[in-house]
């Protein structure tokens, strides 16, 4: 699909009902808004090639849903620092944040920087930003080593006083990514939990309460990355 096309695709699809929907059920506030699910913007996901200049497009039409979208169509190698800042800068609510985090902050070359960065940020969805890319990282690099993600669990430990919702949730969502990426993360997520745990804040114990309760779970997902480790190829195989 061009661009002339998604966007009179957008607001054929423009549902007011799912304006006021979503940001009662889901906290979803945001300005030119059309109120349109993610599972109708997929649709015009799999009709369109990604491409920069289309993404791009999308982002400076100022439609809300042509902003995720463009999340969902820039190829994250061609991603530029420059770019990440003016974005991040624009987030007004989770779901967008998320969006960027996970569909391409987290996939792009500035990925580690940036959550170093973004993690010491004081507005509320640059911070989430920041742990939300986080999160991502632990599967867009299934290559990294432990150490990374060992620097993580410290990082996460030193910001589990911030009592903002969508701060809070995030660190969570970081600690608990962190913890199913391999068996001996797992373990050390537990204990960082149980470190927090001791923490005055009431965010800080909700948010160790809530990784543990899913990380010594027997049902959790453990998952094994680096796979050149945790799932080294037998020979002859």
């Amino acid at each position: 699909m061009t661009y002339d096309e998604i966007i009179k695709t957008l607001h054929s699809l423009a549902n007011p009902e799912t304006v006021s929907f979503k940001e009662r059920k889901f906290g979803v506030k945001s300005v030119n808004t059309l109120g349109i699910y993610q599972k109708d913007l997929n649709e015009i996901i799999k009709e369109t090639i990604p491409e920069k200049k289309l993404a791009i497009q999308l982002f400076e039409s100022g439609i809300y849903e042509g902003r995720v979208l463009c999340a969902k169509l820039f190829p994250p190698k061609e991603l530029t620092e420059d770019l990440m800042e003016q974005w991040v800068k624009t987030f007004e609510n989770w779901e967008i944040c998320d969006t960027f985090s996970m569909k391409l902050f987290a996939r792009s070359d500035f990925a580690l920087s940036k959550i170093k960065e973004w993690i010491n940020r004081e507005p509320e969805f640059e911070k989430r930003a920041g742990f939300t890319t986080m999160a991502a990282y632990c599967m867009a690099d299934k290559k990294a080593p432990n150490y990374i993600y060992e620097e993580f669990l410290s990082d996460i430990k030193s910001h589990s006083g911030d009592n903002r919702l969508y701060v809070k949730k995030a660190v969570n969502w970081a600690l608990r990514s962190v913890g199913k990426r391999n068996i001996d993360l797992n373990k050390m997520a537990i204990s960082t939990a149980k470190q927090i745990l001791e923490l005055p804040d009431k965010s800080a114990k909700w948010i160790a309460k809530d990784a543990i309760k899913e990380l010594e779970s027997d049902s959790v997902n453990i998952l094994d990355y680096p796979r050149s480790i945790y799932r080294p190829t037998k020979k002859g195989a």
